[in-house]
């Protein structure tokens, strides 16, 4: 049975005009040349350069100046390797040195997919039947590195989006380095990223139970600089140091709108992207409500899965999973412990869904097959498209699978309430298939999600189309579990 859908006529595209201002540095060597170039200018030429900058890009970005600030704190060693006096510099020459080293990056030049949709922190001054709701993307720009942004908007009592109004300028957040970590999770966490313990035992074995960033760090760094160390060696050393920058926080400015935050890649784990952030508003058990996301980080050669949370959308701690069940990409929490545990979705093996209990959000063992291929449409792997949403009738868990000529389609399952390791319910059919006119994209054929909620008595399904926009669907609940056979 074909479970019917509503196709709503709503449609993010990618918008290569969002761009953000970011640091570039073209090496040592070049960056002293334009140094030099810069010193040799008069004072008069120097005012006449930035001026003429910022009359071209100041509209474009809030608090320019601030940046080309920051970034010309980037090569102050560099500058003193030079045997200029930093003390002797001009304010208007330390904006114009910044200036070189910052570029325009478009966020969402290439795509803008795979979207969750949460409910909104704030949900005051609406009509009856209304949802402020938050949702977010993976913005794909040069390069196909991926970065996550937010747009706010309400649905209506019909289950129409609409959409809050978009701020002209991009943020991204101030980094807020960790501080303190725990030696114990720090070594497991080596082991099972499978670095011998040949190569960092020396360095650790002299570390205090809960050590700071910094002792680390410079540990790791000096012992890069020797010339003499294996290359193995230095792999592993490199592959060290990723990991220690992968624990941080971020901060926005207050005054920001959400359509105006990027959470752009920090650390080295995610040089080449992050990648299909799953959000879910999570209700512990004291009634407090936190928004957590898992996504994936990538450096072009390893993936790291990774945990966010945020109680505000403005402050964000990010920090690596744990544990055996913490491999590979699609994981996704539930809402809600169950008897007193945390739950997780998970695809450790690249084909089956699994699921994972634990009494730490951040470690993640023991995982326990779910489900397996069923149908012809899924034979290839299935997954989720999000996490778990709790309905009356059990864990509604909507579902992708991959079927011939790698086409992507969305399905849902339902698991037993109590016991979610019980499927009780599968649709034979899919829910979504990719239409004729949503095959051509960046990855012909797919129809994807993150994540979605249930409103008036229907699911709010956002999905992308083959890897390239975004879109929504409106799927009745009734007639989805009469699909499901309960």
């Amino acid at each position: 049975m074909r479970v019917p859908v509503t196709r709503k006529q709503l449609h993010f595209l990618p918008d290569s005009s969002r761009v953000v201002a970011r640091y570039f540095m073209n090496g040592d060597t070049a960056t002293k040349d334009t140094l030099a170039l810069v010193f040799a200018m008069s004072d008069y030429e120097v005012h006449t350069a930035l001026n003429q900058t910022l009359r071209e890009f100041a509209y474009r970005h809030r608090h320019i100046t601030y940046l080309f600030k920051k970034h010309y704190n980037n090569v102050i060693g560099i500058i003193k390797e030079m045997q200029v006096n930093i003390n002797e510099i001009s304010e208007e020459r330390k904006l114009l040195i910044g200036s070189y080293l910052t570029m325009e990056y478009s966020l969402e030049s290439t795509a803008f997919f795979n979207p969750s949709i949460i409910p909104d922190v704030d949900q005051t001054y609406l009509e009856k039947g209304e949802m402020r709701v938050i949702i977010s993307f993976r913005a794909t720009g040069e390069g196909h590195i991926s970065s996550i942004v937010f747009r706010r908007a309400i649905l209506d009592r019909n289950n129409d989006l609409h959409l809050m109004s978009i701020g002209k300028s991009m943020d991204m957040a101030e980094v807020l380095q960790k501080t303190s970590y725990h030696k114990g999770r720090f070594v497991k966490k080596m082991q099972e990223m499978k670095i011998p313990d040949k190569y960092y035992i020396d360095i650790v074995e002299n570390l205090p139970n809960h050590f700071d960033y910094a002792t680390l760090k410079n540990s790791v760094d000096s012992t890069l600089k020797d010339a003499s160390i294996s290359t193995d060696r230095k792999i592993a050393l490199e592959e060290i140091a990723w990991l220690l920058e992968s624990y941080y926080d971020i901060e926005f400015q207050h005054d920001s709108d959400i359509s105006e935050r990027v959470i752009y890649p920090v650390s080295e784990s995610e040089s080449n992207g992050i990648e299909d952030a799953r959000f879910v508003q999570f209700t512990d058990d004291d009634g407090s409500v936190k928004f957590y996301a898992t996504y994936t980080a990538y450096n072009s050669h390893t993936i790291l899965p990774k945990f966010l949370s945020t109680e505000d959308f403005c402050t964000f701690r990010i920090m690596p999973l744990r544990g055996k069940g913490a491999m590979g990409k699609n994981l996704a929490f539930f809402p809600k412990k169950i008897k007193g545990q945390y739950a997780m979705l998970s695809r450790i093996d690249g084909i089956n869904n699994y699921i994972m209990f634990s009494d730490r959000n951040t470690l993640w063992d023991n995982p326990i097959l779910l489900q397996k291929p069923k149908y012809a449409w899924e034979f290839s792997k299935i997954g989720n498209c999000g996490s778990p949403i709790w309905t009356e009738k059990g864990w509604l868990i909507i579902t992708h699978g991959v079927g011939p000529m790698r086409r992507y389609c969305i399905g849902a399952s339902l698991l037993d309430l109590d016991d979610p390791t019980k499927e009780i319910g599968r649709l034979e059919e899919p829910l979504l298939i990719p239409l004729a006119n949503e095959r051509e994209g960046y990855v012909p054929n797919v129809v994807y999600s993150c994540g979605s909620i249930i409103h008036n008595n229907h699911l709010i399904l956002p999905y992308a189309v083959s890897d390239y926009s975004t879109t929504y669907a409106v799927v009745e609940l009734a007639a989805l579990f009469e699909g499901l056979k309960i």
